[in-house]
């Protein structure tokens, strides 16, 4: 008896120590790039990525990364039902964003449903190039 007891409590060890220092939270999702998407369907993760373009339909909004439509390589899709949990969303354009959720394929392309504001972070806007940080003609930066 006491050995099975010990084999019980010995599993259970093994078990916390492999879990040890890994968070389950939503936070915790691995974070890619919105060109990294496709190779994740089917896996949660955080998508982060420059909002380029915001399309506002009667029935649902996309948020595509990156690139517009057709070209972008991710997009977040926001329901009707849940659009009055976020505000202003045509403000994000040109913004930086992690989305987080499940990662399925619609039409060939990855995308995340968001459900809750907690799924999307609002970075800030990009930093564009200046003239002092391009190199120069012909030159090595």
């Amino acid at each position: 008896m006491k050995h099975i007891l010990f084999t019980c409590f010995a599993g259970l060890c093994l078990a916390n120590v492999s879990t040890f220092g890994q968070d389950s939270s939503p936070d915790a999702a691995k974070k890619i790039s919105a060109s990294q998407a496709a190779a994740h369907v089917g896996k949660s993760a955080t998508v982060t990525g420059a909002v380029a373009q915001v399309t506002i339909r009667e029935k649902l909004v996309y948020l595509n990364l990156d690139k517009p439509f057709p070209d972008s390589p991710f997009s977040a899709v926001i329901f009707a039902r849940s659009t009055n949990q976020f505000d202003n969303l045509p403000a994000l354009k040109g913004r930086n964003v992690e989305i987080t959720g499940m990662i399925e394929e619609y039409r060939g392309k990855p995308q995340i449903v968001l459900e809750s504001k907690s799924q999307l972070k609002v970075g800030d806007v990009p930093k564009p190039l200046t003239s002092s940080s391009r190199p120069a003609a012909g030159g090595t930066p």
